[in-house]
């Protein structure tokens, strides 16, 4: 038995079973699936036991059926284990030998379906009539089932592809929306990139190394968005992937995850604010950047460039568990990297600097909040439905990773926009940005600027700091 599944919404035709289209041109506005070049290819002993002399030696069912009446397939309404007809039932009338059994529903006498497909004396192949179209009429989450009640199919093969399209076209139902979504987020960084170029291109003067960074991520999420977009649209009307959009789409999706990490992780150690360098923490920084780029990249093609359904759990728990892991290093380093920059702050007395990382600080705590909260939510959907019966809201779960990220991005452009007045953000020498009113008063009343150097090092901690950027 092998099962395919997908959700799909109801014909916006009213007459789906009109004999007007054909399979090549489906009328427009209908849901339905089709079986294109679909081939069952039995095992050669099977077919040498049959008589070539006899029409019909082999049956296997195509069973379709919405994943509500499930319990339709098989003999539980007579309180029966079997999927098969047995020679009681058929003698009662409830089905016939060799098929599988199926309890009609009262409320649409037509459903499940059965599309049968029968090989033919000693041929070892059989081929599903192309004109076999199953047209959906109610909005649901549908499983198409292969099955056979011969024990000598046994070992039987599929080929081919069947075709599910909805009314809007060919995107799968659960897919369908995010497709507007990804065409919004288009234009929200598109407004996000233009305030960000008019308000660089007013002080340009007065711009930091940290607005390059952001300038970046911010063409990287509008290149990403925009990828997505046109791959989903192009798999709407084509009813397949280009393997080149989806790559790129996948690709700028990776290198913006990375480089939004690390841009997280630059500011929490005040790069471009407390400090003029990393110093000897770049190269961990890189290191760390380069592997998440690796094990996410691999996450995304493995996801986006396999067909829907060839993705098992135990592949994606393989390939989850790095980025799950790397996500955590990044989390606690910044958290760290902010503790300490904090620290700093205090003790340098710099007001400004520190009420901007305090904002900082909390807006990131709300975000690092919500993503546990929607992990949590996210496990107790997948775990209380397994069948996939809540499919059309399954796209808010990718959709709200998205719209968190460029919630974030947005509070780093608010707080680290560029201004007419540089030196109160960006890094500068302490001593002449945070004492030289101290320093003219100590120096007046006598005191040696050497001696003041000292002093001051001393009760603001500039001295440990300098011992701290020489070990980094």
């Amino acid at each position: 038995m092998i099962r395919v599944g997908e959700g799909l919404y109801a014909s916006k035709v009213v007459d789906a079973s009109s004999s007007s289209s054909s399979p090549n041109k489906p009328v427009k506005g209908k849901s339905f699936i089709r079986f294109e070049t679909v081939t069952f290819v039995r095992p050669k002993e099977s077919a040498r036991k049959k008589n070539e002399m006899q029409q019909k030696t082999g049956l296997v069912e195509a069973i379709i059926l919405e994943v509500k009446d499930r319990e339709r397939i098989g003999g539980s309404f007579l309180k029966l284990d079997t999927i098969c007809c047995m020679k009681n039932l058929s003698r009662d009338g409830y089905c016939n030998i060799g098929e599988v059994i199926i309890h009609k529903n009262l409320d649409s006498p037509d459903w499940p379906k059965r599309v049968q497909t029968f090989f033919e004396g000693t041929n070892e192949e059989a081929q599903m009539s192309p004109d076999d179209i199953v047209y959906i009429d109610r909005t649901g989450m549908y499983y198409l089932y292969f099955m056979f009640c011969d024990p000598e199919l046994k070992g039987t093969l599929v080929k081919g592809r069947s075709v599910w399209k909805n009314p809007d076209g060919y995107l799968p139902g659960k897919m369908a929306p995010l497709m507007t979504f990804f065409g919004i987020m288009s234009l929200a960084y598109l407004v996000l990139g233009l305030a960000w170029f008019l308000r660089f291109v007013q002080f340009w003067k007065n711009i930091m190394q940290l607005h390059y960074y952001i300038t970046v991520v911010i063409a990287l999420g509008m290149c990403e968005m925009s990828f997505w977009y046109f791959d989903y649209a192009n798999f709407n009307s084509t009813g397949s992937r280009p393997m080149g959009v989806t790559l790129w789409a996948a690709s700028f999706t990776s290198v913006k995850k990375t480089l939004s990490r690390l841009l997280l992780l630059v500011v929490s150690m005040g790069y471009g604010v407390v400090k003029p360098t990393l110093g000897g923490l770049t190269s961990r920084v890189v290191l760390l950047g380069l592997v998440y780029l690796v094990a996410s990249e691999a996450l995304e093609l493995f996801e986006n460039l396999g067909n829907i359904n060839d993705f098992s759990g135990k592949a994606k728990l393989f390939l989850v568990l790095p980025v799950t892991v790397l996500d955590s290093c990044f989390i606690l380093w910044i958290f760290s990297s902010l503790s300490k920059t904090l620290e700093k702050l205090q003790m340098r007395r710099n007001m400004a600097k520190l009420e901007l990382y305090r904002k900082f600080t909390n807006s990131l705590a709300v975000c690092v909040l919500l993503s546990i909260a929607w992990i949590g939510f996210e496990l107790y959907f997948n775990a209380t439905d397994p069948l996939n019966e809540l499919w059309q809201f399954a796209w808010i779960i990718p959709a709200f990773w998205n719209l968190l990220a460029y919630t974030l991005l947005m509070v780093i452009c608010a707080l680290w926009a560029p201004s007419r007045n540089p030196t109160r953000y960006a890094y500068s020498e302490e001593m002449g940005e945070d004492f030289d009113e101290e320093g003219v008063a100590l120096t007046g009343t006598g005191i040696k600027s050497g001696d003041m150097q000292t002093k001051a090092d001393h009760v603001y901690g500039l001295g440990e700091d300098v011992e701290e950027d020489k070990r980094e």
